[in-house]
Order: C-alpha cells, then structure tokens, then sequence
C-alpha cells in the first residue's frame, strides 16, 4: 500500500486514480503540445512582412506594390535635378556660400598667371614705347643732337619693348600673388554678391557680365588701377597716363548660363522645393510597400545609383564644355580651373547623398526579415548575451538600470535612430564624412544598448506552481 501510494505521488495523481482517465488526460496534453509546436513552425516559416496585407487580398498588395515602384523611381529619378537644383539656389542666394566657392580661386596657380598675363597685355597696349622713343628722338633733333645718337636709339625699341613689358608683367606677378589681392578678392566677392544676382536677374554689373552666347567674364578695370599704382611705385611713371580701362577676362563660356539667367526665379523655386519633394516621394514610396524593410533598402540603392549616374554626367560635361571653349577663350586650364571650383559644393552634395542611400540601404537591410539579416542578428545576439553573462558571472551587472534598458529598449532604438536623423537633415552642410560618423556612432549606440538591457529573470516553473496555487 504504502509502495503504491507513493508512486502515485510521484506521478502527481490521486491514489484512487483511474488509469484510463490519466491516459485520456495525457494524450490530450501531447496533442495540445503538437499543436502549440504546429503554430510556432509555421510562424517562424512566414515572413514577417506578409502579414501588411491580410490574407486574400492579392490585387490590393499588388496595386501598392506597384505605387512603391512608380513612387521611388520618380524621386531617384528627379534627386540628381533636385540636387543641381539645391546647388544652384545656394550658390545664387547664400553670400557665404558664394564666398566659399569663388575665394579660391585667388590662391590658384593657373588662374593667377592667367590674369596676370591678361592684366600684362592690358597695360602694354597702353604704353606705346615706339611712339615714346619718336618723341625722344625729335626732341633730340630739336636740340641739335647728332643724328647717328637718334637713330640709334630707334634701334633700342624692340629690347626697351621687351624690358618695360617684362617690368610690367613683374608688377602684376606681385599683384595677383599677394595676401592683400586674396583678401581684396573675398571682400570684392562677397559686397559683389547682390549684384551677381541682379546678373542673374538680367542687370548688367560691374564685376560680372554675362553675354548673350553665355559668357561669364570678370571686369578687370579694379585690378588694372592697382597695377598702375604699383608700376608708379617701382618707378615707371609714364604707366599713372594710362587711362581707364574697360576690359574683361572670359573664364567660361556656356548656354546654360543664359538658361538660369532667364529662369532665375524657377531655379530659386526649384533649389527649395524640389528635394523635399523627392524625399516625400522615396518615403511614400516605402509606406505603401507590402514589405517595408526590403523597400526602404531598394530606395536607398536607388538613390546612391542616381548620384552615380549625376556624377557620370558631371564629369561628361566638364568635357564637352572644355571643347566647348577651346580657342575660344584665352586659357583654358584657367577656364578648366574655375569649373572644377564652382562645381565643388555640386560634387561634395552628390556625394553625401550617394553616402546617405548606402548608409539607409544598409541600415534597413540589417533590420529586416531577410534569412541573412535575421543569421546577422541573432549572430549579434548570442555574442552579446555571451558577453553580458560572462560579465554577470564574474559580479559586473547593470542592475535596475539594465532592466529599465531593457523594458524601454524598443522607444529607445527609435530615439537614437530620430536623433540621428535630425542630425543630418539640420546639418548646414552635411559631408559623407558626417554621414558615415553618425552612422557609426548611432550603430555603436545601439549595440552598447543591446549589451546594457537586462532581461528580467523568468520564474521557474515550480516557482509559477506556487504562485497559482
């Protein structure tokens, strides 16, 4: 009796027990179990992402499916028109931004000889040494000097030519390589702002013209003056008797030019609108998707690939329009010089939103449903937990904290994710260099959140016994 009864608390049931009953009992157990482990399959077996749409309705997953595609092409297609067109309202707009792009170009080896040998010719023009030495030679007869001392000094013009231009040439070397011409540039760029865009506007100014076949040329009164002043200094007198000068220098020579100078308003337009309008169309894009994730990592790609192709095309024109100008300006690596110049803050732009789409192409990857990306997770995981056990072992614990890390660990990934962002977007001048720190802070953020969190301890099954009862 004694031995029945305690098996019969062994196996948890009555002593009087039917034994049929416990067998009823045991196989509904064993078929309830099955089922539990039938459902657990079959929801690890299905994505994730099929549960957007319910069960059934095909032709709506279809029709938002193709929105998806319609909307993201539509904004990787206008990002590269959005981007030239932000470019050129900042540049048209913003003075330091202008600034930025044009003060370079003072410092610049290629241009500086340029303008000297422009501002050279100039004043030679201006100096007639032949007509000088026939004023000195009738004055010499006039005073009854020998004629063999007049004609040779009529056999003198070709090398004082030469010495009073090289003399010249000298004057405006210094001129155009000084501090105080790099720092009259800036300041002469930055007061000429307005007026560059009342060019634009179609007012001629005083520093910049555009023509009518598109030339941007550079009024050269203001530099010449200041080469007169310095041969005057040096001691060639004869140069203060030079009048003003109205001349320019011709750096580039387009038809796009007249184009923005007759759309200048839609161009202003444009530069503010257009971006905002292809990141509302990449995002609608990925909210009306049936898989969201996979979606968001294709409008990435196709973002970085538009600023590919943008910068195939840059580099495209930047050649035809150097054959463009070819014998028609004076110097062309000059004009190459200034092209590769007012294009920079173009070429920096397309880049960082080339950067931008991998980084967002990447981050969406790693967070969706994919088997790879679930492997990359659960991967990540286990080492974490490895690493938070190993240090729990040895008495190192976030305690309280942790737990509260890990109740609150969802809003807290969305907060980082939200400050980063921000970040970007209110960047005044966002650089890769920017988007790829603050994708790696952000990244490291959430990990070292992953490793803090705690979860709280399960209680055991004995434990959960007696909290029932």
């Amino acid at each position: 009796m004694d031995t029945d009864h305690e098996r019969s608390a062994a196996t948890g049931a009555a002593p009087d027990a039917d034994p049929a009953a416990l067998a009823e009992r045991l196989r509904a157990l064993e078929a309830e179990n099955a089922a539990l482990r039938q459902r657990l399959e079959a929801a690890a077996a299905l994505p994730a992402a099929t549960t957007d749409a319910p069960r059934g309705s095909r032709a709506p997953g279809r029709l938002r499916a193709a929105g998806a595609v319609v909307l993201i092409a539509l904004g990787a297609v206008l990002a590269p028109v959005a981007v030239i067109a932000a470019w050129a309202e900042r540049t048209l707009t913003d003075t330091d931004r202008y600034v930025a792009t044009v003060a370079p170009l003072a410092a610049d080896p290629v241009l500086q000889s340029a303008l000297s040998g422009r501002l050279t010719g100039l004043v030679m023009e201006q100096i007639d040494v032949g007509a000088l030495l026939d004023e000195i030679s009738t004055a010499m007869d006039d005073n009854g000097i020998a004629p063999r001392a007049s004609a040779a000094l009529g056999a003198l013009e070709a090398p004082l030519t030469s010495g009073v231009q090289n003399f010249v040439r000298e004057a405006a070397d210094r001129v155009v390589q000084s501090d105080q011409f790099e720092a009259v540039w800036e300041q002469a760029n930055r007061t000429a702002h307005e007026q560059m865009v009342a060019v634009m506007q179609g007012a001629d100014g005083a520093l910049l013209q555009i023509g009518d076949d598109g030339q941007l040329s550079i009024q050269l009164g203001p530099m010449i003056e200041l080469v007169k002043e310095r041969l005057v200094e040096a001691g060639l007198g004869i140069a203060a008797s030079i009048p003003q000068v109205n001349a320019s220098f011709t750096v580039m020579q387009t038809s796009q030019l007249v184009e923005v100078q007759n759309r200048y308003a839609q161009v202003v337009a444009l530069g503010m609108w257009l971006p905002w309008i292809v990141l509302i169309l990449l995002a609608a894009g990925v909210l009306v998707a049936n898989r969201k994730m996979r979606t968001l990592v294709v409008a990435g790609l196709a973002l970085a690939a538009s600023m590919l192709v943008l910068g195939l095309a840059l580099t495209i024109a930047r050649g035809l329009y150097l054959d463009a100008l070819s014998g028609v300006v004076l110097r062309l690596d000059a004009a190459e010089v200034v092209f590769d110049q007012v294009v920079s803050f173009l070429r920096v732009t397309l880049r960082t939103v080339g950067v931008l789409g991998i980084v967002v192409a990447i981050a969406a990857y790693l967070a969706g449903s994919s088997k790879s990306a679930r492997a990359l997770r659960a991967g990540l995981g286990r080492g974490l937990d490895g690493a938070r056990g190993f240090a729990e072992g040895r008495g190192v614990s976030t305690g309280p904290v942790g737990l509260w890390l890990g109740r609150h660990k969802g809003v807290l990934r969305a907060v980082v994710v939200i400050i980063a962002a921000l970040v970007i977007l209110l960047a005044g001048s966002p650089t890769p260099a920017l988007i790829l720190w603050v994708a790696i802070v952000a990244g490291l953020l959430l990990v070292l959140l992953e490793l803090l969190s705690r979860r709280a301890p399960e209680m055991s099954s004995d434990t959960h016994a007696q909290a029932s009862t």
